[in-house]
């Protein structure tokens, strides 16, 4: 009788608890990105403002100018996208990465749906 009641509440305890989630990665603030495509190495900056797991912000580069960003953070998946005026066209941007460990981030970058990619790296600053 006592290992029946030693597995039931084991049992009512499993469910309980539930399916453990992953806390999503504190990224508010601001990181100083180093980008490396095929046209060279930029060092943009972005701010976000972070809410549960929705990010806002804004992102500034002597290449692709200053724009307002939209994204997520998932456990340590960050993804944030904008839209960039180059040559007077709305061109889409979209990061995503993983932030390590040790605070710094790194992932890849998206330009014009594939017609330009790279990767970066970041680190918040002040950290």
């Amino acid at each position: 009788m006592a290992k029946y009641l030693t597995a039931s509440t084991f049992l009512a305890l499993a469910l309980s608890v539930g399916p453990l989630q992953a806390q999503n990665a504190d990224v508010a603030g601001t990181w100083e990105l180093s980008v490396t495509t095929d046209q060279g190495v930029t060092t943009p900056s972005v701010t976000f403002e972070q809410e549960g797991g929705t990010l806002s912000g804004s992102y500034s580069s002597a290449t692709l100018g200053e724009a307002r960003v939209r994204g997520s953070v998932a456990g340590t998946v960050v993804r944030w996208s904008f839209s960039a005026n180059l040559q007077g066209q709305d061109i889409p941007v979209a990061y995503e990465g993983t932030v390590a460990e040790d605070g710094t981030m790194s992932g890849t970058i998206d330009v014009a749906g594939g017609m330009l990619g790279g990767t970066f790296t970041a680190r918040r600053t002040g950290a």
